[in-house]
């Protein structure tokens, strides 16, 4: 099933290739801003929120009475990768790509906003277009903003599409939706000598050796259980690259990732502790970095987008287990709302996320759009004509 008429669907295909060709990366996303400023403005929304969080746009579409707020939420941002394709709407910024789907999910809200030409029964939906979303930083920065209260909603709702699921099947999981997460950066700064003599120098050497093995090794239980935890190397640089300097100074970078906000308050606890006791020759610095926080899907939200589903003839999955991946959506819905992340299948055997070659399937555009209008019609009610 699908609200968007042929038409609709080819033009929004295109918009998404055009956003595909000009991809912008977390915080410089000014130009696809103003793009999707263009079209929600042709559609005739209400009320157009800019510059929320960064280049962030926001847009309203009220019903003819008060009622609840909806917030539907995509995102902005592409990736600093490389892409490796050979589709004729490729990027054309050297190493930079959409290679997660947010064009997609882009035009998926420009169809809501399309089929919101004829509006709710009562209330508002409000269509957020948020940046930053790869960082970690932009959902933040949105819910900081000193307009966030004008918006503030009663449900939120996102999606993802999901390679290695069918195409179109609506994946639902009630409770951890996506892992926190967060980077840890630690620079550790000894003293440099002459490799003949290392034993005048203060060498990071064993430490980084040692939290190499001791940090991974604070990764407990497998993912769906409550103390899940993993901690992933991701970098590591020892000195300069030379024969005759013994090092005085390394770097060393960890993924934390766990299900629920309150595990990963433990495990930085244990990552910190561990730091401390290998580094207490070592002059340490901690730095923090993209910083998630767990998305959490409310049962009453969830059980919304699973009758809207439903009632649209759309295969359901009820998802097992959390995903891995992070997602920054989990500071929209820990502001107060009922939210539900939703997880929609992009094909069995297609690229996975941030692959070179990934590309968001354009057979999800309806979908995804047909989807969130029930939400819509589920909790506002029936349009209006």
């Amino acid at each position: 099933m699908t609200v968007l008429t042929q038409e609709q669907i080819a033009t929004l295909t295109a918009l998404r290739h055009e956003l595909h060709r000009r991809p912008e990366v977390s915080g410089d996303e000014g130009q696809t801003a103003e793009r999707i400023i263009e079209e929600l403005t042709a559609v005739g929304a209400d009320q157009i929120w800019q510059g929320l969080g960064g280049h962030g746009v926001a847009a309203a579409f009220s019903g003819a009475t008060e009622g609840p707020t909806v917030l539907l939420r995509c995102e902005l941002d592409g990736l600093p990768i490389h892409e490796i394709s050979d589709i004729a709407h490729k990027s054309e910024t050297e190493g930079k790509g959409h290679l997660c789907g947010h064009d997609g999910h882009m035009v998926s809200m420009l169809g809501v906003a399309m089929a919101l030409a004829i509006r709710p029964a009562t209330g508002r939906v409000i269509l957020l277009f948020q940046p930053a979303e790869e960082t970690g930083a932009g959902a933040k920065a949105v819910v900081e903003d000193t307009r966030w209260p004008e918006i503030r909603p009663d449900y939120a709702f996102a999606y993802h599409n999901v390679p290695d699921r069918p195409l179109g099947e609506i994946g639902l999981r009630p409770g951890p939706g996506n892992c926190a997460s967060r980077g840890l950066q630690i620079l550790l700064e000894g003293k440099s000598s002459h490799a003949a003599t290392p034993e005048d120098g203060v060498s990071p050497g064993p430490a980084m050796a040692a939290l190499m093995q001791a940090l991974p090794a604070l990764g407990t239980g497998m993912i769906g259980e409550d103390g899940f935890a993993l901690a992933t190397l991701t970098h590591a640089q020892l000195g300069e690259p030379t024969f005759g300097i013994a090092p005085g100074r390394g770097e060393l970078r960890v993924t934390l990732r766990c299900m629920t906000d309150e595990r990963m308050d433990a495990l930085v606890a244990d990552a910190i502790s561990q730091v401390a006791q290998h580094t207490d020759h070592l002059e340490v610095k901690l730095r923090w970095n993209d910083i998630f926080l767990s998305v959490t899907n409310d049962a009453e939200a969830t059980d919304i987008a699973r009758r809207a589903a439903a009632g649209r003839g759309h295969d359901l999955y009820e998802m097992p287990t959390p995903m891995r991946w992070s997602e920054d959506f989990g500071r929209i819905g820990g502001d107060g709302a009922k939210s539900a992340m939703l997880y929609v299948g992009a094909g069995e055997n297609h690229p996975q996320l941030h692959n070179p070659d990934y590309d968001f399937p354009d057979a999800l555009i309806p979908v995804a759009t047909d989807l969130f209008c029930g939400i819509v019609a589920n909790i506002l009610g029936a349009a209006q004509t």
